[in-house]
């Protein structure tokens, strides 16, 4: 392990749940920042239609010209 002495300084008890907290809280920023800072996201997370879709929907198919 390359950081081996470290544990003479910083108990595990104290060091590892430390490190992972550390890693919860940047994670959980980031996630907050993508959700903050997007408009797509909020939109994936609700289930919003896709554009393809709702553009496809609106447009009717027209009828075909009377035949004389």
């Amino acid at each position: 392990m390359i950081y081996g002495k470290m544990w003479t300084v910083v108990k595990p008890t104290v060091g590892i749940p430390l490190f992972l907290g550390a890693v919860a809280v940047g994670s959980f920023s980031v996630h907050l920042a993508l959700l903050n800072n997007t408009t797509w996201v909020k939109a994936f997370l609700e289930g919003g239609k896709s554009t393809k879709a709702t553009g496809a929907a609106a447009a009717a198919p027209m009828a075909p010209a009377a035949q004389k």
